[in-house]
């Protein structure tokens, strides 16, 4: 398959204006189409001439696998209209955003835990607001690394972009583990880092609809554009951007499943896109069944598979509402962020005249979470006339343990008569040090007593003195 031309879109936001530029440099490429990638990326989904690139210069045409240039997600797109992490705000995702102002070489994610749209682990550098503000955790999973690691201390949001830059210019060095990229960083750039105080906690929600009109508030909308075949007509995507400079809407997000949202539709404009997207023939009403699937772009094997799927699911009227799904293979070197993953295995060599079929296995993520990175296989070298009546007996599966888990998990702790946990809490800013995690911005290893602090000790965040921190007991 060959690799097409993309274009970074910081964050998966861009304006109306920077969209109908690229429309009009895509229309005078020739093409009639443009496409959106899994990293919230915008995909020249035919051959186009390069030697023309010149004529655009506020596009910066990027080939990921030549150029070695990669995108920035964001959640930006679930803001509003999705439950949020209180501080993390429209503009504050902005804001951050706005530090990059250079290609980065890995990949990045600017994620709130407390939505369900956009996957947190899919980066190299994961930032993952806590619930302290302007903190984040960051969660690594390094070119090489088989698995994704925390960072022991928390980021300062205005320090991210030079963090991110650290890690960047320590690969040389090959850094195998946490604790070695930690103290590299450290040497390398002064930050104000703020330390850990409990784990992430990263509640569960089914995955939302996120197509047609929706209301926010009292006198707004939002809309969620959804097209199959993700060959979104440039004719109605420039007259939209048209539309929604006369709405005064700022800002379009793009999602990691090949759609888009645009909010901030007024409520007396309501009726004035209903007909706009009713003259262009668009559907916003695709069934959940088919939208929330991750599929390679521009692979029509995968995307006949898909629809070979989505229509005995529909054949034998069966509900997936919060599952996702992914279509990959043997050699794909993406992480996966689905629910479920049909994964195609390599063909062995065939042999004279004998046809060979194509085999797949079948994995889901630990209790259909994909946030648990933990993925189990389900079954190995099925047929794919197999594929629909395995997914349909695993769809079964989700709806019957959903939310169990979490209630033998709540009941372990009723019947410990609530567990609890002492800590102690500076009374300046109420910055909690926790024992079993240390203070690693200071160089105390996990699990060091308070009382063997050293009485110099000071908060990390406001300096107040260990006297300052009092005994408190939480109730986890």
């Amino acid at each position: 398959m060959d690799e097409r031309y993309r274009l970074r879109i910081s964050g998966g936001v861009l304006s109306p204006g920077e969209l109908k530029y690229i429309c009009e440099a895509a229309e005078k490429l020739g093409l009639d189409a443009i496409s959106f990638g899994s990293r919230q990326d915008i995909i020249f989904p035919e051959k186009i001439d390069d030697t023309k690139f010149e004529q655009f210069n506020k596009i910066q045409f990027v080939k990921p696998k030549r150029d070695g240039v990669e995108n920035i997600a964001s959640s930006y797109v679930s803001a509003e209209i999705l439950p949020s992490t209180s501080w993390l705000t429209s503009d504050k995702y902005l804001y951050v955003l706005e530090q990059f102002k250079r290609s980065p070489k890995l990949r990045i994610n600017v994620i709130d835990p407390k939505q369900r749209l956009v996957p947190l682990f899919t980066g190299n550098v994961n930032f993952i607001a806590s619930e302290h503000e302007d903190y984040w955790y960051l969660y690594l999973r390094l070119p090489g690394w088989k698995n994704t690691e925390m960072y022991p201390a928390l980021i300062y949001s205005w320090d991210m972009d030079k963090i991110e830059l650290a890690i960047e210019n320590i690969l040389i060095e090959e850094p195998e583990n946490i604790e070695t990229v930690f103290d590299l960083v450290s040497d390398a750039v002064d930050t104000n880092n703020r330390t850990v105080d409990k784990p992430l906690e990263v509640p569960f929600y089914p995955f939302p609809y996120y197509e047609g009109m929706n209301r926010i508030g009292p006198d707004r909308y939002w809309l969620g554009l959804y097209w199959r075949n993700n060959r979104y007509d440039i004719p109605f995507l420039k007259a939209m951007c048209d539309l929604c400079s006369e709405n005064k809407i700022g800002k379009i997000s793009i999602t990691p499943w090949k759609s888009f949202i645009v909010k901030g539709i007024p409520l007396h404009s309501k009726l004035i896109w209903e007909k706009f997207l009713g003259k262009f023939g668009i559907n916003v009403r695709h069934s959940m069944l088919e939208m929330n699937w991750h599929v390679p772009v521009n692979d029509k094997e995968a995307l006949s598979l898909k629809k070979y799927l989505v229509t005995n699911f529909d054949q034998n009227d069966i509900s997936t509402y919060g599952l996702t799904f992914g279509i990959t293979s043997y050699d794909s070197d993406t992480y996966n962020f689905t629910s479920i993953v049909v994964e195609k295995n390599r063909q062995p060599e065939a042999i004279g005249d004998f046809k060979i079929r194509d085999t797949y296995n079948l994995l889901y993520a630990k209790n259909f979470d994909p946030n648990t990175r933990e993925y189990i296989m389900h079954v190995q070298d099925v047929d794919k006339v197999e594929l629909p009546g395995l997914l349909m007996e695993l769809s079964q599966l989700y709806f019957e343990q959903l939310g169990t888990e979490r209630e033998e998990e709540t009941t372990g702790i009723i019947n410990k008569e609530a567990a609890e946990e002492e800590v102690y809490q500076c009374s300046e800013c109420l910055t909690i040090y926790n024992e079993a995690y240390g203070d690693i911005t200071q160089n105390i290893v996990p699990n060091t007593p308070f009382d063997s602090l050293s009485e110099t000790y000071e908060c990390s965040l406001c300096e107040a003195p260990k006297s300052s921190f009092e005994k408190k007991v939480l109730v986890k």
